[in-house]
């Protein structure tokens, strides 16, 4: 007897299936299709209807093989010079800026719609941003002139800086720096993911690539992992890109409408109580919607992100809608400590380059996606592609960002320590202060542990925050 089957590398969630099932047996839950076989009575409705054809029947799902499994015999070759996994904004800058030398590039995304789901809070600085691209409105939610941060009994310190935030509207600016890659020349493919490493010689020489039309075999003389967090590209290099539950902040955000907020500022939370070894945030996007989120550190055993932002949320905002749940985690370790391979590059969350302090990645990302682009074309031009050359993009990260990581690490360790009463008298010395800069608040806050000063020395000299 033939059952359905959903093949998920090609499933597009819309729910058809569910749509024609005469016995309520399928559901769509999100993004996760089940089906109760119990209750199944294999009419195949769903099959017919599907118009991808990802339902499929159990015969015809036992020829599929292992999720990871390709043919070889079968699969469609092609060859580019630069092969890009991951169209966030990590990847579109490397494709973007690879394409502008004269590579053929190709990207790829796994899933059907750049920039969605947005797993950000979507702040970024402005004078950042305007080095690597250039504004355009209709990605800019809301400008925002400074930030306030509270202490856990909710004395408020305020960083007055005129028009030095965005927040963003992620899913347009995803869509638009891709945009901008494909008219330097990139190719790009949705729903395209990656399965496996082609090897050659000892050297990553390109991917197979799992499309709705079969698997292709992607050749290129450089493949760079842009994947995010959950990065399969490096591991399957044998490079560890294990976090450990410390390592990582584990977030939650609503996106909340209908509420009264100041748009100016980007608000922080502090205290043990609120955001164990974390923050909770709220970011304006507009005049009454704010992304209102939390993170605390994935060691943090008793409860979720989400009962800590559910009591915040009923605590500091008591109203509005909620017309967005946001999940996921941040690394906070630092860089990997090996982001380069022959013929790989790693960029972005995938390789952990993460602020250790704020979590914060879309400039960092941004930054290392255009050395990245830039050192894959020298190391084509030159017909090299061995780490030995591209070792240039990791050195060139660290002298860039990468090296205050360090000290960041240790000046957020330090801080995770202090107790609620310290951060409340912390709060009270600073608010007598005149107005702040980002660095006379860190030097402030820290001016009684000389280990942690030493540590804003060093970033002090880098050039950090200047």
């Amino acid at each position: 007897m033939k059952y359905p089957f959903v093949n998920r590398d090609i499933c597009g969630y819309c729910g058809a299936c569910v749509s024609v099932c005469p016995e309520n047996a399928i559901e769509l839950i999100d993004l996760h299709l089940n089906i109760d076989y119990q209750i199944c009575k294999n009419c195949l409705s769903c099959v017919k209807v599907c118009p991808l054809g990802a339902m499929q029947t159990s015969d015809q799902a036992l020829k599929n093989g292992k999720p990871r499994a390709w043919n070889s015999a079968i699969t469609k070759t092609l060859k580019y010079d630069v092969l890009v996994i991951g169209a966030g904004p990590a990847g579109s800058i490397a494709a973007k800026t690879a394409a502008e030398q004269g590579m053929k590039v190709l990207m790829v995304e796994k899933r059907q719609e750049i920039g969605s789901p947005v797993r950000c809070a979507e702040g970024v600085s402005k004078r950042a941003l305007v080095e690597l691209v250039d504004l355009d409105p209709k990605w800019i939610s809301t400008e925002i002139n400074g930030g306030r941060i509270y202490s856990p009994d909710g004395s408020c310190v305020t960083i007055e800086e005129p028009g030095s935030g965005l927040v963003l509207e992620r899913k347009i600016f995803d869509r638009e720096l891709a945009a901008l890659s494909i008219r330097f020349g990139a190719e790009v493919w949705v729903k395209s993911r990656a399965i496996d490493l082609i090897r050659e010689n000892g050297c990553i020489s390109g991917a197979v690539i799992r499309r709705l039309d079969g698997d292709y075999a992607v050749h290129a003389k450089i493949v760079i992992a842009a994947d995010g967090v959950e990065s399969q590209v490096g591991r399957w290099a044998g490079i560890s890109t294990y976090c450990k539950p410390d390592e990582v902040d584990t977030c939650a955000q609503y996106l909340i409408k209908g509420i009264s907020i100041n748009p100016n500022y980007c608000d922080f939370y502090l205290g043990h109580k609120i955001a164990p070894r974390g923050y909770a945030w709220i970011f304006p996007k507009g005049d009454d919607s704010a992304n209102v989120g939390i993170g605390i550190s994935g060691n943090i055993s008793n409860e979720s992100a989400i009962d800590y932002l559910n009591r915040f949320v009923e605590k500091k905002i008591g109203g509005g809608s909620i017309l967005a749940t946001i999940v996921g985690c941040v690394p906070v370790s630092g860089t990997l400590s090996e982001i380069v391979h022959d013929g790989l590059m790693i960029i972005g969350d995938a390789a952990h380059q993460n602020d250790p302090v704020s979590g914060g990645g879309i400039i960092n990302s941004m930054l290392a996606g255009n050395i990245a682009g830039e050192v894959a074309a020298k190391s084509i031009k030159k017909g090299d592609v061995s780490r030995a050359s591209l070792i240039e993009y990791e050195r060139r990260w660290h002298k860039q960002v990468g090296r205050t990581f360090r000290h960041l690490r240790v000046i957020r360790e330090g801080v995770l320590r202090f107790s609620d009463e310290t951060l409340n008298d912390l709060a009270r010395v600073l608010m007598k202060a005149r107005k702040l800069s980002l660095i006379e608040m860190f030097w402030t806050a820290l001016r009684n542990d000389p280990k942690l000063l030493l540590e804003l020395r060093h970033l002090i000299s880098m050039g950090w925050a200047q």
